[in-house]
């Protein structure tokens, strides 16, 4: 038997998160990155890297967002999550996180550093949780919230999915 979304949570220790549905750390690095050693763009040290739960469902979708530091999705239970990738280089893709491969889907997905992105519970679904992964880890000053009709102007081929995936955002 599949469990419940408040089973879930508690037995994770999941909270809501005010972009990524509700988190947990599993995991953060105990060795830290020297400002200087870092890409151009970060600021302060950082961990080498972290890993964390997310959860999320049609009432906590993802928020429009990105970070600069590459992360990688990982699907652990429930129904498959939508994500919508607006990529730094101008193109854009919609991937399915899931464990389905016949359809498509893979149980990871790469999102790279600064690609802007938002994700939903496949239609019909109730939840999906994943696991995330990303190097070197998050701090708050990598993070940047989208604003949609600016995203829509700059990729007006997927101006429709933007709406779409944004409008509980």
């Amino acid at each position: 038997m599949r469990p419940m979304v408040d089973e879930i949570k508690s037995t994770l220790g999941l909270e809501p998160h005010p972009t990524c549905g509700f988190t947990a750390l599993s995991y953060l690095s105990p060795h830290r990155i020297a400002n200087e050693a870092l890409p151009a763009g970060y600021r302060g040290t950082h961990t080498l890297g972290l890993a964390l739960y997310f959860l999320v469902t049609p009432e906590q979708p993802t928020r429009l967002h990105r970070i600069r530091s590459d992360q990688i999705y990982h699907h652990y239970l429930g129904d498959p999550l939508e994500v919508l990738m607006l990529l730094p280089d101008g193109k854009d893709a919609v991937a399915v996180v899931g464990s389905d491969l016949a359809a498509g889907m893979r149980p990871q997905l790469l999102i790279p550093g600064g690609t802007w992105h938002i994700s939903r519970v496949q239609a019909g679904g109730s939840y999906a949780l994943l696991g995330t992964t990303e190097w070197p880890s998050f701090d708050p000053t990598d993070l940047e919230i989208g604003d949609a009709p600016a995203l829509m102007r700059a990729y007006p081929d997927v101006r429709s999915e933007i709406a779409a995936f944004t409008a509980a955002d």
